[in-house]
């Protein structure tokens, strides 16, 4: 068996050849090389899989490794090393009284995450090679310490932001008139700007300038990067709707404007083409880099779906080597070619599949992470 140092050197290479590569036979023995050392070190998910009967000898495939539900990061500690070692600890979001049920993602080091951020981040927001100043309408990782957005905001930012850092949210609110004065100063100045932020934040920035009249022309070159749902403090939005305030207030039309998709639970983003490949006359969907694969499998029955059929979103990552590759989320996609576009949350019967896996984590460790 290979040490998580021999897997993280590999993975690293892997990420250092681009989006552009993929070879799907290195990728398998890479996976299959993670699979059987995460059974070895991760207890909780070792048990998961033995129920399951998946062992590192039985499992000739990626596809075929099991994918632990999103849910399982709040029951155990999945983690291949002792948590008290961890560099960082993401948690899912949530309320204060909900914090001890909140999911945690054990970071044994962050250089696969911060490795996989980088060339992903570059190659969908800035194909062009520009490096606009970068306004984030989130907390800084100073303020956020647990957030993994957060921490990407701090990474791209350091890597790819001109003229410092700027941060939106302070104490959990949005400072709107700071955030106008400062595209009001882009404007004067013509200096293109790119905006980050949850989407709900976008909305509550919209519901300000729409309170107070404010309008703005951003100068030619401005982007706009939103993650999340659609839903504002007053109103919940269609993707369409919400698309169009961008367009009304600050005159950025919509292939401007990238939607990023992750999760706590996962090292790897996922991005809109929209901006890396503006020509295509088809949709842009989201595509895994050559270190993540996705599946889009039934609720029911756990087997991939066909071309154009949704289902939930399975994730196999390898830059989650310190904790678990395999992520079953409870997210619907729908498949198309090589990538997927993200369709909404599951529900109800929807979400059968999911709950069928985290019924099967805890009864493998006594309902607690735990044996």
């Amino acid at each position: 068996m290979k040490t998580g140092e021999q897997l993280d050197t590999e993975i690293l290479a892997l990420i250092g050849h681009g989006l552009d590569r993929r070879d799907e036979g290195q990728f398998n023995r890479l996976a299959l090389d993670v699979f059987e050392y995460q059974f070895a070190k991760n207890d909780p998910y070792r048990r998961f899989c033995q129920r399951r009967g998946a062992e590192p000898a039985r499992v000739a495939s990626w596809r075929e490794v099991p994918a632990v539900p999103t849910t399982a990061f709040k029951d155990a500690a999945l983690a291949c090393f002792p948590v008290e070692n961890a560099a960082v600890v993401f948690e899912t979001s949530g309320t204060s009284r909900a914090k001890a049920k909140r999911g945690r993602h054990y970071l044994k080091t962050t250089e696969l995450y911060r490795a996989s951020i980088i060339p992903n981040f570059a190659a969908h927001l800035l194909p062009d090679g520009a490096k606009p100043p970068m306004l984030m309408l989130t907390p800084s990782p100073e303020e956020a310490p647990t957030s993994s957005l957060s921490y990407m905001m701090g990474v791209v930012s350091e890597e790819f932001g001109a003229r410092g850092r700027h941060y939106f949210i302070e104490g959990g609110k949005l400072d709107a008139v700071r955030l106008c004065d400062v595209l009001r100063m882009a404007e004067g100045f013509d200096q293109a700007v790119m905006l980050l932020g949850t989407a709900f934040a976008f909305v509550h920035f919209f519901e300000w300038c729409e309170k107070n009249r404010q309008f703005f022309h951003l100068p030619k070159g401005s982007r706009a990067m939103e993650t999340g749902g659609f839903k504002g403090r007053s109103r919940e939005l269609s993707k369409e709707d919400f698309y169009e305030l961008f367009d009304e207030f600050l005159l950025l039309p919509a292939d401007r404007v990238v939607n990023e998709y992750g999760m706590t639970e996962l090292s790897v983003q996922f991005y809109d083409a929209k901006l890396r490949n503006p020509k295509s006359e088809i949709s842009n969907p989201k595509c895994a880099p050559p270190w993540c694969r996705v599946m889009i499998v039934d609720p029911a029955t756990g087997r991939e779906v066909a071309e154009g059929e949704r289902g939930l979103i399975r994730v196999c990552d390898l830059t989650n080597r310190s904790s678990v590759m395999a992520v079953q989320t409870e997210d619907i996609g729908l498949r198309i070619g090589d990538g997927f576009e993200v369709i909404g949350r599951a529900t109800g019967a929807e979400a059968r599949g999911c709950s069928i896996a985290a019924d099967e984590f805890l009864a493998a460790n006594d309902g607690d992470g735990r044996k």
